[in-house]
């Protein structure tokens, strides 16, 4: 396949307008997309512009009357949800671009006109609830794309490396038995949420696996996290789907949290989290990261990593920090 690489994006069109000094804004997006030339996968990559998602599709996760307060929100022009959370005029539709770019790279891989769909859109999603808009994000995107999969009989692992705990989903497919929902996070940290005891509810137990890391913990950690308890309790699960969740605000560079992760690690993550389903099975969401080079450095080894390549601007990481962590884990998971 000469470009393998789909990547479903519409900077052009972005119209969730950040106010002054907000960290989550267009200019995440565009570095994000420059780590694809920064990698040499120029020539690999296809660009499309997603579609809109539907009100039903959008409906199928979240509440409608949260989607139908947002709408009239936007329409009207907007303001604050909450403390960092906030809706412009054109909030509306680059939200609802944001879900569809999640549902167009499903569509993608499934009629095999690419091998890695990649959706960098935003507002991020994965703080979103079923009935609540947080966290920056309005409307879980990712949540979208696996209720879509999950509804003509498919099996989804969600593997969620942003460096907060993805409250949204968790709170959306905690007794749901055909999503597996993993979380590396920090901890504390926002949203406050993600204890390792939270494992999924009465119909679906064991379906949620959340490790919440100190500050300071590094790639190391995060390998044999993947090694001994991420990589067993997917296998176990089974899915036919994998979607990363894939904040890059782990990176060391991130000024929101503290974590210590360099764009070799999540390489290394993505090439080991990419054998657990078939090929044409992997879908890559943008979720956080708010720092520039940590995004445009991050995406490029990401994307070069899950097509077999070798992009690797900065040197793992290693350190001890959080083994207690994988130790709690197998133990609870027994893996």
């Amino acid at each position: 396949m000469d470009q393998p690489i789909a990547v479903f994006s519409a900077v052009d069109l972005d119209a969730h307008d950040a106010p002054l000094g907000h960290p989550e804004q267009v200019g995440r997006l565009r570095s994000s997309l420059e780590g694809i030339g920064a990698a040499g996968l120029n020539d690999a990559t296809r660009m499309v512009e997603p579609r809109l998602a539907s009100v039903d599709e959008l409906c199928r996760v979240h509440d409608a009357a949260m989607v139908e307060r947002i709408r009239v929100f936007s329409e009207a022009g907007g303001g604050h949800i909450d403390g960092d959370t906030y809706v412009t005029s054109g909030s509306w539709t680059t939200a609802r671009r944001a879900a569809g770019a999640m549902l167009d790279a499903v569509d993608a891989l499934e009629s095999g006109t690419c091998d890695v769909a990649f959706a960098a859109s935003r507002p991020p999603g994965h703080h979103a609830e079923h009935a609540t808009a947080m966290g920056f994000c309005l409307f879980n995107n990712v949540a979208v794309a696996a209720r879509a999969l999950t509804d003509r009989g498919e099996r989804v692992a969600i593997i969620d490396w942003d460096v907060h705990h993805g409250n949204g989903t968790q709170d959306i497919f905690y007794d749901d038995p055909q999503v597996l929902y993993v979380s590396t996070h920090q901890a504390p940290l926002y949203p406050g949420t993600g204890r390792a005891g939270e494992t999924g509810g009465p119909a679906a137990p064991f379906t949620n696996l959340n490790l919440p890391f100190a500050p300071g913990t590094r790639g190391d950690v995060f390998r044999r996290a993947v090694d001994e308890v991420i990589a067993p309790v997917v296998e176990r699960f089974d899915p036919t789907w994998l979607i990363i969740s894939a904040g890059f605000d782990a990176h060391r560079n991130d000024p929101l949290a503290g974590l210590q992760l360099t764009s070799a690690d999540y390489a290394d993550l993505a090439d080991r989290l990419r054998q657990l389903v078939g090929a044409r099975r992997v879908v890559v969401g943008l979720e956080g990261g708010y720092d520039s080079d940590a995004l445009r450095m991050s995406t490029g080894a990401t994307l070069s990593a899950l097509v077999g390549e070798h992009y690797r601007p900065e040197e793992a990481s290693s350190g001890e920090i959080g083994l207690p962590v994988i130790t709690a884990a197998r133990q609870l998971w027994d893996v």
